[in-house]
């Protein structure tokens, strides 16, 4: 037998050389049969076909019993060889999709750091735990930016009220925040019973409205106040509530720091308050991005 070994590795030769294996190690055919879970005579079938693609005799079987040639004994060394290399390639694909490398671009409409169920934070904690080389950047920008941005692939992924949806996202329900209306405490209505206070009083004092998107039923509750102020975040409105000069409405987690120090008061809370939707977004069809399905996950 003088013809070279030629050719590419195919899956029939991988499972020649593991019937291969499996006899040497078994020492003959009949002992690798219950090994494989085949017959003896397809066992030989598949070492005279591995014999002529090698070219080579590897081993003597007859009478006399089960030996390895020389060659026989290098073909088998040659085998435990490629099949280890065959597992450190497996090993190290699979490695590669379990690990975490790489950006993850997140927008997030202001002031929602103060929410109690902190499912942003505590997303992007177990995320950093599983990937510490994964490197995070937040961009805090109004809600139709973000949507663009992930729109475009400039952000992975966008945290924003849910207003009007669009077809090019997918949305993850996350939370439901509630809003009341607020005055400072150098507010003329600060001191004010809430027995005293009238749809009148409410409706004749200044207010702060928001300058961004809001949904039909949040502006119907603004349309009734006297609007003489406009923010374009809710730090904004904040700021002016506290000149005292202003009413407006605020998220409550994001009221509290200063309704415990006594700065500010709820006004009707029951009559006066609004709770807005926020959704998780990403793009539809986007490519597969693995930082960005562990931190859904995690999400």
């Amino acid at each position: 037998m003088k013809n070279e070994f030629s050719g590419r590795i195919a899956d029939t030769d991988i499972r020649l050389l593991r019937i291969y294996k499996a006899v040497v190690e078994c020492g003959g055919f009949a002992a690798a049969e219950v090994t494989l879970n085949i017959s003896r005579a397809a066992i030989s079938i598949a070492m005279s076909d591995l014999e002529q693609r090698l070219s080579l005799r590897l081993c003597q079987r007859g009478r006399g019993g089960f030996s390895l040639t020389d060659q026989g004994q290098q073909v088998y060394q040659a085998i435990l060889q490629l099949l280890s290399a065959l597992e450190d390639f497996r090993t190290q694909v699979n490695g590669i999709h379990t690990q975490l490398k790489g950006e993850l671009n997140i927008g997030i409409t202001d002031n929602l750091v103060t929410m109690p169920r902190m499912r942003i934070t505590r997303a992007i904690k177990a995320l950093k735990e599983k990937g510490p080389d994964v490197t995070v950047n937040i961009r805090m920008t109004p809600p139709s930016e973000i949507e663009m941005a992930v729109l475009d692939g400039r952000l992975h992924i966008g945290v924003v009220p849910t207003l009007k949806p669009l077809s090019g996202l997918s949305y993850l329900p996350l939370y439901d925040e509630e809003s009341q209306l607020y005055c400072s405490n150098t507010h003329q209505l600060f001191m004010r019973d809430e027995s005293d206070l009238s749809l009148e009083d409410i409706h004749a004092s200044d207010a702060v409205l928001p300058a961004y998107a809001q949904s039909p039923e949040v502006k119907a509750l603004y349309q009734s106040m006297k609007s003489t102020a406009t923010a374009t975040d809710r730090e904004g409105i904040a700021f002016l509530i506290l000149t005292g000069q202003y009413i407006g409405y605020l998220p409550t987690h994001f009221a509290e720091r200063w309704l415990l120090k006594g700065s500010l008061r709820a006004l009707l809370p029951k009559q006066f308050s609004y709770s807005t939707h926020y959704t998780a977004i990403t793009r539809k069809n986007a490519r597969p991005n693995l930082v960005l399905e562990s931190y859904l996950e995690e999400l």
